[in-house]
């Protein structure tokens, strides 16, 4: 109940603006969100990667509305991408961009224009880009433009969600050569026609789509921070022969730290996924949503404790 309780919270403009105007909240968002720009999230970036972890800047925009806002958006991303240049961080980051910031909702081609831009900024940047997944309703829209990205710069990455009933399918048309694909459970509401409804079957669904990813020929990237799925897919990894450069770990900035670590000492790839920017409060939502214990965390730092 919590976790509907989360995604309802999520969607929700009041809500969000109460939040954002909780002057102590900022105390706990800081625990998950790198900064309000991007000059802020490269110093917790280059902090990690003196760890020994990779990263994935994502910015938190509002949703867009205009092709004023796209064009903005796409923008920031470049800027983004020539300061992890100029930073020499771009060996151990990449970028995550929703598809909708681009315009998506507004015109595919607007949308995909924008995504190409990026992606050559990337390239000259000596990085990657991955599309992050959103709502059903986009998934169709979101993988057509992969793959036309992918003609050009074929290292795009793409996310797909455990829960979506789709996913196995999808799975398998992405488990091939170079094809990097970042697996998570799902953090949006969703009917139960198109999505599995009980963590027992969304578990179930993201176990049987590791397994296609691992014994394909792509690269996986698994996105969990449960600990008996990150047990299985240590012991896939084994089963399938991969080596440590053949897959990734991703967690969320904030989240499980001590894991990452022990992650990254057993000599695993693991990729910290790293948002920033003003527009925090569905981001934040959708992360408890996944891992309602961190609830507990954000309501110690909105009354001040």
């Amino acid at each position: 109940m919590l976790r509907s309780l989360l995604l309802a919270a999520a969607g929700s403009d009041r809500l969000g603006r109460l939040a954002g105007s909780a002057p102590l909240g900022r105390n706990a968002v800081r625990k998950f969100v790198a900064g309000r720009d991007a000059d802020e999230a490269l110093r917790t970036g280059r902090t990690l990667a003196d760890d020994g972890l990779a990263i994935t800047f994502d910015h938190l925009a509002a949703e867009t509305r205009s092709a004023e806002q796209a064009v903005a958006v796409r923008d920031e991303y470049r800027a983004l991408l020539g300061k992890l240049k100029g930073a020499g961080l771009a060996p151990a980051a990449e970028v995550s961009v929703k598809l909708s910031a681009l315009g998506q909702r507004l015109d595919e081609k607007l949308a995909y224009e924008h995504a190409q831009a990026v992606c050559a900024a990337a390239a000259e940047a000596g990085t990657t880009v991955t599309l992050d997944a959103e709502d059903h309703t986009l998934t169709d829209s979101t993988l057509e433009i992969l793959a036309d990205l992918r003609k050009d710069h074929p290292g795009t990455g793409a996310v797909l969600q455990a829960y979506l009933r789709r996913t196995e399918g999808d799975c398998r048309e992405l488990a091939t050569s170079g094809s990097r694909v970042r697996l998570c459970k799902g953090a949006y509401a969703e009917p139960e026609s198109v999505a599995f409804q009980s963590p027992l079957d969304i578990d179930k669904s993201y176990v049987r789509c590791l397994n296609i990813l691992m014994s394909g020929e792509g690269y996986p990237m698994i996105a969990t921070h449960d600990p008996r799925l990150i047990a299985i897919a240590e012991d896939r990894a084994r089963w399938f022969d991969r080596t440590a450069d053949e897959y990734e770990f991703q967690l969320l900035y904030g989240v499980r730290t001590e894991e990452q670590a022990r992650l990254a000492a057993g000599g695993n790839v693991v990729r910290v996924y790293l948002p920033y920017g003003e527009q925090w409060y569905g981001y934040l939502m959708r992360r408890l949503a996944e891992r309602p214990r961190n609830a507990a965390v954000l309501g110690r730092g909105l009354v001040g404790r």
